[in-house]
């Protein structure tokens, strides 16, 4: 039986890594940190184990610098990067290219299934969202005693604008217990007279920031009636606070600075404002100045006496052109009436008669039309009292006892109830 050719060790580490680089590749590992130690180069080394086995994992000094987690022995993370060999020892290792405390992604899980739930409901709608105040007097903060971000919120705004009242609401802003404690000072300071309230803290980790993360939170910021600013962690921290917040700052400083409006700015706002009515009220009388100079320089003013005469001479006139209307209205109505007399008379005298007799017959037929008669027969009826006398009231009808009620075809006799 023949041997295959023999390999040398370099040889066959080199096959081992290739295989191990192919097969396995990019791999997220979980476990503990052991063994941790940084060179002098920046380059990490450490030991990743669980309860079973462990792995040596370097990482370089390029990614660890990217990088907001501290590695240390004990921390228990989740590692990210490929399986290779360190040929010199012949030893399989990870080279870690990324790490995040292990739980992590279950936060983010947790987050987004929130963050999808609270946005169906509407709350981060720009529509329910209110204004933040123009002019602040009254601020509330709610942040941890003790931490920076209520030393820089304080420093910004004493700087921009000394006359701000600032209440300070400790609270925990980390660990068990934060998020009530924090949803509860929401809650409590929605009770008092302040214009605006800032929900800050430092930042941190996903973890660290957990609290403002919570539902209980997201809820008492909705609920508040006063406007919230959430100013949590930095620029590229977001949290849930953030979203349903009236308006995001992107650090607890900038919140500051949203609510302070220095009183110099307001101050020549204010100057430019009495400039700007003084110009149009000193327009404005100047105008009325010119416009009683041109009526006190009128015909109106100057000749006053003429004006009453040329009034009277037009009087004089209309009177003299009714009186002339009058006149010849007269004249027309005596012209025709002269006129109609000339044709009568030229009329033969059966033509005459015949006239006068339609004339008749007309005249007869509009008083038949408008006679009582014809009144009955469309309906109305006629109220009498016995001794023929027409009733006109209701009143007058319940003084008699008996009346007769004339229909167009006879009478009808009533007797009244109600006298």
């Amino acid at each position: 039986m023949s041997c295959p050719e023999p390999l040398t060790v370099s040889a066959l580490t080199s096959r081992i890594k290739e295989i191990l680089e192919d097969q396995v590749g990019e791999v997220s590992v979980s476990g503990e940190i052991s063994n941790f130690r940084r060179q002098s180069s920046g380059h990490c080394y450490f030991t990743l184990k669980d309860a079973g086995s462990q792995i040596p994992c370097a990482l370089f000094k390029g990614a660890a610098a990217r990088m907001s987690l501290q590695p240390g022995d004990g921390v228990k993370v989740v590692a990210h990067g490929e399986v290779s060999v360190y040929e010199p020892r012949g030893a399989y290792q990870l080279i870690v290219r990324g790490l995040e405390p292990l739980g992590k992604g279950d936060l983010h899980q947790r987050f987004e299934e929130l963050k999808r739930k609270l946005q169906g409901e509407g709350l981060f709608d720009e529509s329910r969202k209110r204004a933040i105040p123009e002019f602040v007097e009254r601020v509330g903060i709610i942040t941890s005693p003790t931490g920076a971000a209520v030393r820089d919120v304080i420093h910004v705004l004493q700087r921009r604008c000394p006359r701000i009242a600032l209440t300070v609401f400790g609270v925990k802003v980390q660990g068990d217990g934060a998020a009530e404690e924090v949803a509860e000072a929401i809650a409590e300071m929605g009770k008092r007279n302040f214009d605006v309230l800032l929900v800050v803290r430092g930042g941190g980790s996903l973890e660290d920031l957990w609290s403002f993360n919570e539902e209980i939170v997201a809820r008492a910021v909705t609920a508040s009636p006063i406007p919230v600013i959430s100013g949590v962690g930095h620029e590229t921290d977001f949290t849930i606070c953030d979203f349903v917040a009236d308006l995001r700052a992107p650090t607890p400083s900038a919140a500051a600075e949203m609510v302070s409006r220095p009183d110099a700015d307001w101050q020549e706002e204010v100057e430019t404002l009495e400039d700007r009515l003084e110009s149009v009220a000193r327009d404005v009388l100047e105008e009325k100045k010119r416009r009683v100079a041109e009526l006190a320089g009128s015909y109106v003013f100057r000749e006053p006496g003429k004006m009453v005469e040329m009034s009277a001479q037009r009087v004089d006139e209309l009177a003299l052109q009714l009186e002339r209307g009058l006149g010849n209205a007269w004249r027309y109505r005596k012209q025709m009436a002269q006129a109609l007399l000339q044709r009568w008379v030229a009329l033969k005298p059966e033509r005459r008669v015949r006239e006068l007799t339609l004339r008749m017959q007309a005249a007869a037929d509009r008083l038949r039309v408008l006679g009582p008669e014809e009144t009955l027969r469309r309906g109305y009826t006629l109220v009498q009292a016995p001794d023929g006398k027409l009733i006109r009231g209701a009143g007058a009808a319940r003084k008699r006892g008996d009346l007769l009620v004339r229909f167009a075809d006879g009478k009808v006799p009533v007797k009244v109830k109600d006298k």
